[in-house]
């Protein structure tokens, strides 16, 4: 259990298209305060899902940060829509990435480099 859960089940609950948040009501949700380098840098609030196990629970809840100003102190949360499907975490492609694959074939004598309208230039 990550010390940041209590702020996935609080965006969960909330299910907003758009949850602003101060750092302040954040320690509040997550009852402890967050790191240093969250209030010093940006990249801290990225959404690398690689990044740190704060950013796994947003990003579990369904949400991405943006509009993080660290001068203020606040962060908005966005709700993405979930389609389901989550990148490889192998190769980071999309799992419908060559899902076309062996569905068409081309003729062997078909060149492709051949202009596909050979009188277009006379055609104007």
């Amino acid at each position: 259990m990550s010390k940041y859960d209590p702020l996935n089940a609080h965006l969960v609950q909330r299910g907003e298209g758009r949850v602003p948040m101060s750092f302040e009501q954040i320690e509040s949700v997550i009852q402890t305060r967050l790191p240093p380098s969250a209030r010093r840098h940006r990249a801290w609030w990225s959404n690398n899902p690689s990044n740190s196990v704060m950013t796994r629970a947003w990003l579990d809840a369904g949400y991405r940060t943006e509009a993080v100003n660290l001068e203020a102190g606040e962060v908005v949360f966005r709700r993405v829509k979930d389609d389901g499907l989550r990148a490889d975490e192998g190769t980071g492609r999309h799992p419908v990435f060559g899902c076309m694959k062996g569905t068409m074939t081309i003729r062997a004598d078909l060149d492709l480099t051949d202009p596909a309208d050979p009188d277009w230039a006379t055609s104007v």
